[in-house]
């Protein structure tokens, strides 16, 4: 199942977004998940926990997907 979690600005750094959508409870333990292999984003197995996800990015982890979208300011 995708959740679509939306974010303020142009991207949110990966560890941020996995804490911020409660996939982990800190930011020690999105560090060593990421540094883990255990999170792709579009598709790709990702490293960098201060990669930028931008708006149309997914991300997977433990088989929960995040579609992240742009919140719209008027």
């Amino acid at each position: 199942m995708t959740e679509t979690i939306l974010i303020q600005g142009d991207f949110i750094k990966l560890d941020a977004l996995m804490k911020f959508a409660s996939l982990v409870a800190s930011g020690g333990e999105a560090k060593m998940a990421i540094a883990d292999g255990l999170v792709s984003v579009n598709g790709e197995v990702c490293t960098m926990r201060g990669k930028k996800i931008h708006p149309g990015d997914t991300v997977s982890f433990c088989g929960q997907d995040l579609a992240v979208q742009s919140h719209d300011h008027p």
